[in-house]
């Protein structure tokens, strides 16, 4: 399974068994009554409630401040499979996990390959690791693209694994 980091368990609250949850996704509507997370240490856990303005969760089985412990800075992980079926995207967004590895083309030319993405204040960034022909002919290794549609970004093709770009082949050249 393709495991997607999405919060950390904070210390245990109260006698009955909640934890302070901190989210770690953009995606916060995913913790929902029956939601199955694994942990670092590969237990697997059932959402029984989730209190959103308190940021508390409970976990099946877990009912007593003194089991709920156990769980203190673990790291909860979601599927991406689970992911794909409890988050909602709105236009023009993407599951990291579907855009890494998409080829950069532009005007029919391979820039290279989505690496990473790098969130910043204002834009999210691809790291592109660039075409193997292009580094021989001297540029950068690495360059990033800002994921700003219509500027940078004319097209995504997820199910091809391609995103058509402009001006970025000028980034490239200037990294």
């Amino acid at each position: 399974m393709d495991k997607i980091y999405v919060a950390k368990l904070g210390k245990a609250v109260g006698l009955k068994g909640h934890l302070r949850l901190i989210i770690d996704s953009d995606f916060p509507g995913q913790f929902k009554k029956d939601a199955i997370f694994i942990t670092n240490k590969n237990i697997e856990l059932k959402v029984q409630e989730y209190n959103t303005s308190r940021e508390l969760i409970k976990f099946e089985n877990y009912d007593s401040v003194d089991i709920a412990k156990k769980l203190t800075n673990q790291q909860l992980f979601a599927s991406q499979e689970e992911t794909k079926q409890n988050c909602q995207l709105e236009e023009d967004q993407y599951f990291w996990f579907d855009v890494i590895n998409c080829n950069i083309i532009e005007e029919g030319k391979l820039l290279g390959k989505i690496i990473e993405i790098h969130r910043y204040p204002l834009d999210d960034y691809f790291e592109v690791q660039t075409d193997e022909s292009l580094v021989k002919e001297g540029l950068p290794n690495v360059f990033l693209v800002p994921y700003v549609m219509d500027k940078y970004i004319k097209n995504v093709d997820i199910e091809n694994k391609t995103i058509e770009t402009k001006n970025c082949f000028e980034i490239l050249e200037n990294s």
